[in-house]
């Protein structure tokens, strides 16, 4: 049987380091669904449709991911695709305590659901959405943090 683990996230929009981390999950998974995350609570610069067009874009030629979309908890989602591993991409040790409570929480809604955490290189380390919507806002060339398409994107999105 496949081994399938499911990587969620808001995605807005995906980075070299997304990218990464999911290169690192096929080595070990023969399946990555990538699942696009739409929460109602946050404010988000891109549609749940376009966040995830970019992600297909960018995972087109990468072997074993798959891209979809949800909404609600992701042990939700997981519980009817009968996946029980979730991704978790740990940047800096500020990630660490809000990932730590997350996986806790998950696990506490889904004691079947296991958590596991994957660092990027360490070139993409720093790296944040957030970070990427506020330096592209000041004209910055954010070209080798995001694939072409999305540094696209982001400019026609954000630029003054």
């Amino acid at each position: 049987m496949a081994q399938v683990a499911i990587y969620p996230g808001s995605f807005d929009p995906v980075t070299y380091g997304h990218l990464d981390v999911m290169k690192r999950a096929t080595r070990i998974f023969d399946k990555v669904i990538v699942a696009v995350a739409n929460n109602a609570s946050k404010t988000y610069l891109f549609s749940l449709e376009e966040r995830a067009d970019m992600v297909r874009q960018a995972t087109r030629r990468m072997k074993g991911v798959e891209v979809t979309s949800f909404e609600g908890l992701v042990t939700d989602f997981a519980k009817k695709n009968k996946i029980n591993v979730l991704i978790r991409g740990l940047r800096m040790t500020s990630d660490f305590e809000y990932e730590f409570q997350m996986a806790l929480t998950n696990r506490h809604l889904a004691e079947s659901i296991e958590t596991v955490f994957l660092m990027p290189s360490v070139g993409f380390s720093f790296l944040s959405s957030t970070i990427l919507r506020e330096v592209t806002r000041l004209n910055a060339d954010v070209s080798s943090f995001v694939p072409a398409s999305v540094a696209k994107r982001l400019r026609e999105r954000l630029s003054t």
